[in-house]
């Protein structure tokens, strides 16, 4: 039997920051499956596409999916469950045919439209933070905002915890400034260097970002973008990494 979209362990999560399972059962499903919201079927009773939609856009504004994310955060802190010896930073580009806010042409393919996700995840590969750049964005100008999206995370005694001890990120990042800000801020830099280190070194440590990536992108709606608002496809990133924090959570705690 297929595991349900939204089960009751992860609603009764969910169910303090809103209260239409049905519409999160048709925002989930087309999440997962990439179908256009005007085929979300009838006899799942979620109402219809448009309604889902509507939902999503107003959960996004009200802060619910980012609120989402860090209660599983909190949960996975409390019980010492996030790793904090080293965050890893990287992008990933996916195409994004219908062009829109924070889109822009691929370098890596031909020009054509797209945009960039950023991470941020811990050293087992929970994601932190996610922000969306359009494709022609340097990942270099987003490694600051993705490190400065990770939230203060409350859960065990002490102040909430945002920074860790070390960052691992690939050469692209290999800038004096990068390194310097990392520094201020009594983080330890682990940034492979322009024609010094090889990508294997540092890849045995940053490898975990790129799998966080694959489990992303197996959300159909997250390999390609079709939303031309850039509103929307940040909660579908926002919703996939509290999806993930959760499969932490049960695995963990």
């Amino acid at each position: 039997m297929a595991k349900p979209l939204l089960d009751d362990a992860l609603w009764s999560k969910i169910e303090p920051l809103l209260p239409d399972r049905s519409a999160l059962t048709g925002i989930l499903f087309v999440l997962r499956t990439g179908i256009p919201w005007e085929y979300l079927p009838k006899e799942m009773g979620c109402g219809s596409g448009m309604t889902c939609w509507r939902r999503l856009r107003d959960w996004q504004a009200a802060g619910v999916w980012q609120q989402l994310h860090q209660v599983m955060l909190v949960h996975l802190q409390s019980y010492a469950q996030i790793d904090w010896t080293r965050v890893s930073v990287d992008g990933a580009s996916i195409p994004g045919p219908p062009g829109g806010a924070e889109t822009g042409p691929n370098p890596t393919d031909r020009g054509k439209l797209g945009c960039k996700h950023h991470l941020a995840v811990d050293a087992r590969g929970l994601p932190l933070a996610v922000i969306l750049s359009g494709a022609n964005r340097h990942d270099s100008k987003c490694f600051i905002p993705v490190l400065e999206a990770i939230p203060p995370i409350r859960g065990l005694p002490g102040h909430p915890r945002r920074r860790p001890e070390k960052v691992h990120a690939d050469k692209g990042y290999d800038f004096p400034y990068l390194r310097q800000y990392l520094q201020r801020r009594g983080i330890r830099p682990r940034i492979a260097r322009r024609g010094i280190e090889s990508r294997e070194r540092l890849g045995r440590y940053r490898w975990v970002v790129e799998r966080t990536f694959s489990w992303l992108h197996r959300m159909r709606r997250l390999r390609i973008r079709y939303e031309r608002r850039a509103d929307i496809h940040q909660a579908f990133l926002q919703l996939g990494c509290a999806l993930i924090a959760w499969r932490h959570v049960q695995r963990f705690c």
